[in-house]
């Protein structure tokens, strides 16, 4: 990326302009947009950074400006950057994580790894989930917590995969489990692949291995002939997560669990309401940052007519969400 667009804008805005991201496909270049606090703890001050391959045009950074109220009477500018290796350079600037019994690093900050830890290597790529961020770290810690005491699972699926990090963890703590693996964008399920392979996880169908796929929320014959899951994983947005209410629930066995996250905590609420209309009830919560980690378990249904296999629909019409 060679070229740098940086706007004003509030937090709101720009956690708006995370959940509705499909206009970035529509600009021409697309940009991979990073959005920063400016001033600490002041939620009024915050920017966020258009990174292009090519200087952008006028209508390529008014579309962006229309997004961020903020932003509309800022005069911006395209600055062309040094011609650096940036993903290196960020790798660079990443702190190794340990999360519960994992340690996350890139091939640029591997460190110590602490004797009793797992360690992971994920370099950071075009798909989100190097563990950084508290949505993934956090996911990590809630299912070292459930091994710990005691869960067990055979199914396990991880909706909006990324970079593959989730279904690893989730692998080695139940060694013996079917995982799936998905991801509405075709790139992260390549990521997740060559992850794979630099961790040692075999791909493939069989018992211990990983399975994946390309799919809009669960809308895939291999999640659906998987069904229903004992253990779903879905850290994407607080958007795509009450939409996919419906159809997560499907996939789910009774008495199973749902971890969710890539939520706000201010849209806890919403959430948790999405999915106790589905049946679920709130087992654990766990906020790391601004962010929550909610583990649901799915009520058990002693209706004689209970549904044993998803009926291969979602609540959501393909593309209407993206990686988190």
């Amino acid at each position: 990326m060679n070229w740098l667009v940086t706007l004003p804008c509030t937090r709101q805005e720009a956690e708006a302009l995370y959940e509705d991201d499909e206009w970035l496909a529509t600009l021409e270049p697309m940009p991979s947009i990073v959005a920063e606090e400016t001033e600490a703890f002041n939620d009024a001050k915050w920017r966020v950074k258009a990174y292009f391959s090519e200087k952008p045009d006028k209508q390529v950074i008014a579309a962006i400006q229309t997004r961020l109220p903020s932003a509309r009477k800022a005069r911006p500018v395209a600055e062309e950057l040094p011609n650096e290796d940036w993903l290196v350079m960020s790798q660079q600037s990443l702190q190794p994580v340990h999360a519960g019994r994992f340690y996350v690093h890139t091939s640029t900050n591997k460190g110590d790894v602490p004797a009793s830890a797992v360690p992971f290597l994920i370099d950071a790529s075009r798909a989100f989930g190097t563990g950084g961020h508290e949505t993934t770290s956090g996911c990590l810690t809630m299912l070292d917590r459930m091994k710990r005491q005691g869960k067990y699972y055979d199914l396990v699926a991880d909706i909006g995969t990324g970079t593959g990090l989730l279904a690893f963890a989730a692998r080695h703590l139940w060694p013996h489990a079917y995982i799936t693996a998905s991801d509405i964008d075709p790139v992260s399920v390549e990521v997740t692949a060559n992850n794979a392979g630099v961790n040692n996880v075999p791909l493939g169908t069989g018992q211990g291995e990983l399975a994946l796929c390309t799919a809009s929320g669960t809308d895939h014959v291999l999640i659906h002939q998987r069904t229903p899951y004992d253990l779903v994983i879905a850290n994407i947005l607080a958007g795509p997560l009450i939409e996919l209410a419906p159809s997560l629930a499907e996939i789910v066995r009774s008495g199973g669990s749902l971890i969710l996250a890539g939520l706000l905590d201010t849209q806890a609420k919403a959430v948790l309401r999405a999915y106790r209309l589905q049946g679920f009830r709130l087992q654990r919560r766990e906020d790391f940052g601004d962010w929550p980690c909610l583990w649901l378990v799915k009520r058990h249904d002693y209706s004689w007519q209970r549904p044993l296999r998803a009926s291969r629909r979602t609540s959501q019409p393909p593309g209407d969400f993206g990686t988190w």
